[in-house]
């Protein structure tokens, strides 16, 4: 079950995590400021206790949303580090030119006059429809609400408010031992469409109660972005708004220094909940049917097995197979060759699907028949494993199928 606190949460949690481990040095309080519509939670701010150090990664997106460039500026601006996190569903404020900029600028003043602490402090983050401005005066209205609303156990909340096309929200959490002490991990994501791989292609926000040091948490968290955010794609598009933030409070007296087992602990742990995350994205995809892993192996580098990934994550073709459950392997097979690798043996490459041997030696496989196709097919659930069988490299990407209506 879900540890709940009834003073602090109000809203309904739809994730699949069995329990939810507060993190010491963090408070998230919710609002209603009417953006989109009355009467939804639509406002989060997460209070970081001082001394707390963030690091962040942004889209990679050229039309980047004003609260990108101001969240970025204040990150690297500020001689303290952020103390508030300000993110607001319904307007996206992306496309909005220099009146976007002044509006976000606002809406971190305002924070920063009630909290009595520098609007570089304050780290803005938008999501929902792009090219209307957004309205800095509901924003403001709104935040009385949200500071008074402020507790440890409002992450649950939290995960349903920054919500937008999705259908449930995203909440991972976990606690790990390091040195005889306790460490917690808890993030929260958001995201269903414009799901594509160039940084992270949604937002997340995870915090840890460990002492990190700033160079060492951007390595943590570039890490482990690399390994989950950018190894998923829904529909191919990267949004204007993407960010990941990961918040060290140092409250719980477990100091993490680079290069120790401390380190290498942790780094697994994040890791593993970021990619539990990714995939909680991939599956609420917008219209997906399917979850589809797309495993490479046997490439020279893993840059070349990720080409191949994409390639056949991307494919329109594959992609209407594996929605219509046809074991039309052709497709695959066509995607892997013009990947553009140099020199391919197709001779050398074999293709699974959900463990059923499809296709070998540049032709379909002796042992595979079109019911084993199918079966393997009928899943919503899909394993497609390629070997390249020219190296040792490997990679792999998670991927979704939509619905006939976007393909």
């Amino acid at each position: 079950m879900l540890f709940r606190s009834p003073e602090c949460v109000r809203g309904e949690y739809q994730g699949e995590r069995e329990v939810t481990h507060t993190v010491a040095g963090v408070r998230l309080g919710i609002a209603q400021a009417g953006i989109k519509r009355s009467d939804h939670d639509d406002l989060v701010v997460v209070e970081l206790a001082e001394g707390t150090c963030t690091a962040a990664v942004f889209t990679q997106n050229a039309f980047r949303a004003a609260p990108v460039t101001i969240a970025e500026a204040h990150l690297a601006a500020v001689a303290a580090q952020p103390r508030y996190l300000l993110i607001n569903t319904g307007n996206a404020n992306a496309g909005t030119g220099e009146a976007g900029i002044s509006a976000a600028t606002a809406c971190c003043e305002g924070l920063a006059r009630l909290s009595e602490t520098e609007a570089e402090q304050v780290l803005p983050f938008s999501t929902g429809v792009i090219g209307e401005l957004l309205s800095a005066d509901l924003i403001h209205a709104a935040l009385p609400d949200a500071l008074d609303d402020l507790c440890d156990t409002g992450w649950e909340r939290a995960a349903g408010a920054i919500l937008t096309t999705d259908t449930r929200a995203k909440l991972r959490s976990v606690e790990i031992e390091l040195g005889g002490q306790r460490c917690t991990i808890t993030g929260i994501a958001k995201g269903a469409g414009m799901i594509c791989p160039n940084m992270a292609t949604m937002l997340a926000f995870v915090a840890t109660d460990a002492a990190i040091d700033a160079a060492l948490l951007d390595s943590l968290l570039k890490s482990a972005v690399s390994a989950s955010f950018n190894r998923i794609t829904v529909d191919g598009d990267t949004s204007t708004n993407d960010a990941v933030t990961l918040s060290a409070t140092g409250q719980r007296g477990i100091e993490i220094k680079a290069g120790s087992e401390h380190a290498e602990h942790f780094a697994q742990a994040l890791t593993t909940l970021m990619i539990e995350l990714a995939q909680d994205i991939v599956r609420d995809g917008e219209g997906a049917s399917k979850f589809v892993e797309i495993r490479v192996t046997g490439g020279e580098s893993e840059a070349a097995c990720d080409q191949v990934a994409r390639t056949v994550a991307h494919s329109p073709l594959v992609k209407t197979a594996l929605f219509a459950s046809d074991p039309n392997w052709g497709r695959i097979l066509a995607a892997i060759g013009r990947a553009g690798l140099e020199d391919l043996d197709t001779d050398a490459v074999s293709i699974h699907l959900n463990g059923v041997l499809i296709a070998e030696q540049g032709a379909r496989a002796a042992s595979y028949t079109e019911e084993k196709g199918k079966e393997a097919m009928a899943s919503e659930d899909l394993l497609i494993e390629i070997a390249l069988n020219r190296g040792d490299a490997g990679a792999d990407r998670k991927s979704t199928r939509l619905n006939s209506s976007h393909q």
